[in-house]
């Protein structure tokens, strides 16, 4: 297991934007790199903070009204790929899939969504694809990489990157992989 995993590269796709520039300084502070979607990197670029688009990292246009974003090989293999494996290192390579070692996250408000009484088929587009997708899948490679799921574990992430300079511990990677 990767005691510090260094974070270098961080992926945030939030609703709730709440904490979510205090989060993003810190992490730039830390050279982190920061990939976004829609949104969430509107409100990053909106704080003047560098966020590259998913599009231009993946190579591939947000397709099909924004339902086809996330679903890549160069996020889920960047999410997935097993640090310490050679083999998963030098596929890695081959494809130019680079490393995404923090996930930021909340799901899509479906409830919310069917709650206020929307329309079925705003219901419908309001069923979240990716984000359960990444959340798996870094769940899935937690050895290596955080997964946030709340602005209340904000704090407690850049408090370990503090103390892991600018990684993150096995202990808070299990912790959040099972939140």
């Amino acid at each position: 297991a990767m005691a510090g995993a260094r974070v270098t590269r961080a992926l945030l796709s939030v609703s709730d934007k709440t904490g979510l520039e205090a989060l993003a300084r810190g992490l730039v502070a830390r050279g982190v790199e920061l990939l976004s979607t829609g949104g969430t990197a509107a409100a990053l670029r909106e704080a003047g903070l560098p966020v590259k688009d998913v599009s231009d990292h993946t190579g591939f246009p947000e397709m099909l009204g924004g339902r086809v974003k996330t679903l890549h090989p160069k996020i889920h293999g960047g999410l997935l790929g097993k640090r310490g494996d050679a083999g998963h290192q030098a596929e890695m390579a081959a494809h130019g899939v680079e490393p995404i070692d923090l996930v930021v996250l909340n799901l899509y408000p479906f409830e919310a969504t069917v709650a206020k009484g929307a329309a079925f088929d705003e219901c419908v587009e309001n069923i979240d694809i990716g984000g359960p997708s990444m959340m798996r899948s870094a769940a899935k490679n937690h050895d290596a990489v955080a997964v946030v799921t709340s602005p209340a574990q904000y704090e407690d992430v850049l408090r370990d990157l503090e103390v892991n300079g600018g990684g993150t511990s096995l202990a808070l990677r299990r912790r959040l992989a099972a939140e």
